[in-house]
């Protein structure tokens, strides 16, 4: 019953086969780049947040997981909260030039921006 999602196929008009097989199209997700190839850069934003200021670091190109690593290792490295997704890592606080030294350790290319 798994298969008969019906929230995937709302676009999808009624079909009187019984042997027709709903098939959604799966959205590639981009290989990682090697971390000299990659050109991160890491900003602080405070829009949208209450005045409360965060450290973004946006440019990564790869897939979530990696993204997700990526993300967790900033965050236990500046020892604060944060989260990883739509290829953005957002960690709590004005740590730019901390994740842009870390970034730089592991072998990252990542500059500064405002």
């Amino acid at each position: 019953m798994a298969d008969n999602d019906w929230k995937k196929r709302l676009g999808v008009v009624f079909s009187t086969n019984p042997d027709f097989k709903y098939e959604e199209e799966g959205v590639e997700e981009p290989d990682t780049l090697k971390p000299s190839q990659q050109n991160l850069i890491v900003t602080i934003d405070r829009k949208g947040r209450g005045g409360k200021q965060v450290t973004l670091v946006s440019g990564f190109v790869g897939t979530s997981e990696d993204l997700t690593d990526l993300g967790r290792t900033l965050k236990v490295k500046c020892g604060v909260g944060g989260s990883a997704k739509d290829g953005e890592i957002t960690i709590q606080g004005d740590f730019r030039d901390r994740v842009v030294s870390i970034l730089k350790d592991m072998g990252y290319k990542a500059k500064r921006g405002n």
